[in-house]
This record gives C-alpha cells, structure tokens and sequence, in this order.
C-alpha cells in the first residue's frame, strides 16, 4: 500500500510541485493550504508523514508539530521553510520535527529527504537481513554469503541492503544513486551498474531462491522466489 503524505502548504504552486514529484514516486498526497486545515486533515486522514510548511496563515508550522507531537504522534514530520537560520532549524527539531528543508525547494533533494525518513522510521532495528545463504548487515558492513564472510566495499554493502530492504521493487539508477550515494552526489549512473556488475560477481550462483536482477530500460531490483 503506498505511503499517505500530506503536504501542509500556503503556496498553491509549490504544494502542486510537490504533489506532482511525490505522486510520481508513488506516495499518495493530500493537501491542506493552511495549518488549520492541516491539523484537521492529519486527525481526519491519519498519514504516515507529514511536509509541514513554517510560515502560514490561520496557524503557523510551528503550532501544528506542537499539537501534533502533544497529541502523542510520532508520525515523522519535515519541516519546510524560507528561512534558513539555525535557530529556526533547532527550534523545529525541538518541537519534534524529524528533517527540515529550505526554500527554494529543489525538488531531487526533496524527494531523496522524504525517503530517507522513511527508511529511517521504517529500517531494521538491528540493520541486518537475512535470505537463503545471505546476510547483509549494514551495522557490521559485513556481507556473508553460503557461510563465508566476504569482502565487499561499503557503498557494494550499503547498494544491495538497499535494494534487498524492498524486495521485488523496481528502483532507478537515479533512485538509488541519491538514496545510496545521496542527493548531493554528482556522479552519473554508470557508478550504479559498476557496483551491481561487482556484486554479481560475488553473488552468482549462490541461491535459486532470489536474485539481483535487471530490469531493462528501467533499473535493478532484488527479486525473492518462491
């Protein structure tokens, strides 16, 4: 089931960006344009995140993480803002606020952010999966494949806990470059096949139970069988 996202936003144009780009990822969006509003939608609707706009009429950013958080939620929250000062990050984060992004909104790190914090709040606790004849443990960077310990660089580690994290689901060269490299990383899309080509070598053969496949023209998935 896709993840519900509401965007709490004064700007009609900036909350249609948003829409656009998070519907486009697969997120169900709903929208309110005012903190009033947003409250009342967050109790009606029960997202699983909120982006939360700090300056806007009838009811700032600020009081809505305040009602939210007191209301005892833990639903994660990004605060988005214009201003960029320091005391306003901290003053947010404070207030229970799980990420925070400035205006004007670039909307790749946008994205990239809002998974993050889902993985974040969604990740396993121990950083550890486990298949047939598979361990990758992130925590360790420990990747034992049919009883043996093998050595893999942390960026191979960090590639297949990602896409084995989501079995079975589809993700592009530029999904996983900004969600294993990060947003801010201006590499092309080759580093992407250059690392699945290297874990490939070590996987191969291995399991008939799942498999790092290629999915063309599209990007690369970890494939659970049977």
């Amino acid at each position: 089931m896709a993840k519900k996202i509401l965007i709490v936003e004064d700007d009609d144009n900036i909350r249609e960006l948003l829409r656009l780009y998070l519907e486009r990822e697969g997120y169900e969006i709903t929208e309110a344009e005012n903190g009033a509003v947003g409250l009342s939608k967050w109790k009606a609707e029960n997202p699983d995140m909120m982006l939360l706009d700090v300056m806007m009429p009838v009811m700032d950013g600020w009081q809505v993480c305040k009602e939210v958080r007191a209301a005892g939620s833990t639903m994660p929250i990004i605060m988005i803002t214009a201003k960029g000062e320091t005391m306003d990050k901290v003053s947010g984060l404070e207030l229970g606020a799980d990420d925070y992004i400035v205006k004007p909104l670039e909307m790749r790190e946008v994205v990239a952010r809002v998974r993050a914090v889902f993985r974040r709040f969604a990740g396993d606790e121990t950083g550890k999966l486990t298949f047939d004849k598979l361990v990758i443990d992130k925590q360790a960077y420990d990747l034992v494949i049919d009883g043996k310990r093998v050595d893999a660089p942390p960026k191979e580690i960090e590639l297949l806990y990602f896409l084995a994290q989501s079995p079975n689901r589809v993700f592009t060269r530029a999904q996983l470059l900004d969600d294993v490299w990060g947003f801010d990383y201006y590499g092309d899309t080759r580093t992407v096949d250059v690392h699945v080509k290297r874990l490939r070598e070590k996987l191969e053969g291995v399991s008939d139970k799942w498999e790092l496949k290629t999915v063309w023209g599209v990007g690369y998935k970890f494939e659970t069988k049977g």
